[in-house]
């Protein structure tokens, strides 16, 4: 009787490589010191859901970067973290402040009102973004009676979509206006390293130390290839929020390949510098392409993003030169730069932009 062979018999394979495009900072790949906390934790056994060396080692360099005794939770993406944290702030007659271009608004397709069972998006007017005390105020006044959703959380996204960073003072003010109305913070911060390395603060100055209760910390955009924390600075809105991880599907059973790049970030400095080097790079291409004729940079290029106006036909030389983007809040085309971000690539964008908009 014919035994099969122990191994697979030996084929070539060809992975198509993308050349090094600025659509998205999802597009990088893994940063080293991410790569190699990955697989040093692969290295033998460890236990399961959570209870290993790893997540503990990552829960207190968290502590340790807030400076303070936050809960740590540690999800798979920036939608259950964002999502799961408002369902946990709210109950489902509750309504939520954010602004009309929050990434919960724009989004998440409808996430955080379906983890809430049916808490409403109570959705303000903003410019670049920026929810305001004023708005909040008049959300949470506007109305009373047992009709309309009770407003319970303010959502603020930091960087907002179109890459504007809140100051401190703004979100000083913020939660000063949640406060006035009984209202609790929560700080979607996908981007939060880029806003951090943008104003030169602390983290703990930057939420809790500001007046924000929940920050969800995004790490996949910075250098990861998946995960999120979501931090509570008061331990008693954590209360059962782990059992809402388990049932919404974000529990990891092997939770140590979550927790080890965060360790590879934090312990190394590497979720600042990742970022500054993105923002750098941002700076940078805005630079270069003020003054060319037929182009416009829309908004502030105060993180990692640059919106630029340009006619539709501009952008479909760009396109057809094979550079991605996207195109979206008001029309303009999103240039993102990630922590691999290559200056040379940069000027080759820069100049098939040039000679694009000179026709």
């Amino acid at each position: 009787m014919e035994t099969m062979p122990l191994t697979a018999p030996a084929h070539e394979t060809t992975v198509p490589t993308l050349a090094q495009q600025y659509a998205s900072d999802n597009y990088a790949g893994v940063c080293p010191e991410v790569w190699a906390a990955m697989q040093e934790a692969n290295a033998g056994h460890a236990l399961a859901y959570g209870d290993d060396a790893w997540t503990a080692r990552a829960s207190d360099a968290f502590r340790t970067l807030f400076e303070t005794a936050c809960e740590v939770f540690l999800v798979f993406n920036g939608t259950a973290a964002n999502s799961l944290a408002l369902a946990s702030l709210c109950q489902s007659y509750h309504g939520v402040i954010c602004s009309d271009e929050s990434h919960v608004e724009t989004d998440e397709c409808g996430a955080p009102e379906f983890f809430s069972n049916g808490s409403k998006l109570l959705v303000a007017p903003s410019t670049c973004g920026k929810l305001t005390p004023a708005s909040i105020h008049e959300f949470a006044t506007k109305r009373k009676d047992i009709h309309y959703p009770k407003p319970r959380v303010v959502t603020i996204t930091q960087p907002t979509e179109t890459g504007c960073v809140y100051t401190i003072d703004e979100v000083k003010a913020i939660s000063a206006a949640c406060k006035e109305h009984g209202l609790l913070l929560h700080m979607d911060g996908a981007r939060f390293a880029n806003a951090c390395a943008a104003l030169g603060c602390t983290p703990a100055e930057l939420t809790w130390k500001a007046g924000v209760d929940v920050l969800c910390f995004g790490g996949t955009k910075n250098g990861m290839a998946v995960g999120e924390a979501v931090l509570f600075f008061d331990p008693a809105l954590a209360v059962d929020f782990d059992y809402r991880c388990k049932q919404a599907g974000q529990l990891a059973s092997k939770m140590r390949f979550l927790a080890a790049p965060w360790v590879g970030m934090l312990e190394t400095g590497t979720w600042l510098r990742n970022a500054a080097h993105a923002n750098q790079c941002a700076r940078y291409f805005a630079d270069q392409i003020k003054g060319i004729a037929n182009i416009a940079i829309a908004s502030p290029a105060q993180a990692n993003t640059v919106f630029v106006n340009a006619c539709d036909e501009i952008l479909e030389r760009l396109t057809g030169r094979g550079w991605r983007f996207y195109t979206f809040i008001g029309g303009a085309a999103r240039f993102m730069f990630a922590w691999d971000t290559d200056l040379k690539r940069v000027d080759e964008l820069v100049r098939d932009l040039r000679e694009c908009a000179q026709g």
